[in-house]
């Protein structure tokens, strides 16, 4: 499986893009501040430029690993529900730890994270767990099937 996030709007303090799922547009992602990062700088670039909490992932591929119980998220009733704990979360983001596909409403639910959802709002996504739901079926899915899932950021 191959989703694509396009940023596509950045903002002062948020960046709304487009994700697409084999090439088909599925929802709307909030991040953090792009702040032109890539996969590849140097450790110093992402450590000098970061502002933790508020700075969007650097751009470039990613394997998305479905196999890890997340600390907070096995805690919380609707997400036993729909993971069962297991949330998406990004492998080897450089500068990052525990980078998750998640749902959210606003850039203060991101910490570095990518929410999904509609942006219907200025700054925000509606939907997002209903868009998240299908999207974490459709990733499941793959993953079942053995294949990889992988995440280009651009």
């Amino acid at each position: 499986m191959e989703i694509t996030v396009e940023r596509k709007w950045p903002k002062e303090a948020y960046t709304i893009g487009r994700l697409y799922v084999d090439g088909k547009l599925f929802a709307n992602t909030l991040e953090d501040k792009d702040r032109g990062l890539w996969i590849y700088d140097s450790p110093e670039r992402i450590r000098d430029v970061k502002i933790p909490g508020e700075t969007a992932i650097p751009k470039g591929r990613y394997l998305v690993n479905m196999d890890v119980l997340s600390p907070k998220y096995s805690q919380i009733a609707w997400y036993k529900r729909v993971t069962k704990g297991y949330m998406p979360r990004l492998r080897n983001v450089p500068g990052f730890d525990a980078i998750l596909i998640h749902p959210g409403s606003s850039a203060e639910d991101t910490r570095g994270c990518i929410l999904v959802g509609k942006n219907t709002v200025k700054g925000g996504l509606t939907s997002s767990r209903d868009t998240f739901e299908k999207l974490y079926k459709l990733m499941k899915a793959a993953h079942d099937r053995g294949e990889h899932i992988f995440i280009t950021i651009k």
